[in-house]
């Protein structure tokens, strides 16, 4: 029982811990260059992109190709740069933090 108590300790503290990092890892990889949370900068508000991929099940992954590999045309004429800086796990990481900001 015990063992189960810490393991469940453990885990909440990893889990919280992944979550408060995000915000800090967005700015240490230059998203907040070109994003804010709440308000559209060169490109969109996290929230907006939150907002737009609510309930899309395929966008995690998309998303992470976007962020790793750039894009365009989806938010208006400014393409997004690729990411050579992020790691495909900060990617995944990074986007399930936006999609989270609903």
């Amino acid at each position: 029982m015990k063992r189960s108590v810490l393991l469940c300790v453990a885990l909440g503290a990893l889990v919280s811990q992944a979550a408060v990092a995000s915000p800090e890892l967005a700015k240490s990889r230059n998203c907040m260059a070109c994003h804010a949370v709440a308000n559209k900068v060169v490109g969109p508000a996290f929230k907006d992109v939150a907002a737009k991929y609510a309930g899309d099940s395929g966008a995690e992954d998309r998303l992470v190709q976007k962020v790793l590999k750039g894009g365009s045309g989806a938010w208006g004429p400014v393409p997004m740069p690729a990411n050579a800086q992020v790691t495909e796990a900060e990617a995944h990481t990074l986007v399930k933090w936006v999609l989270s900001l609903k």
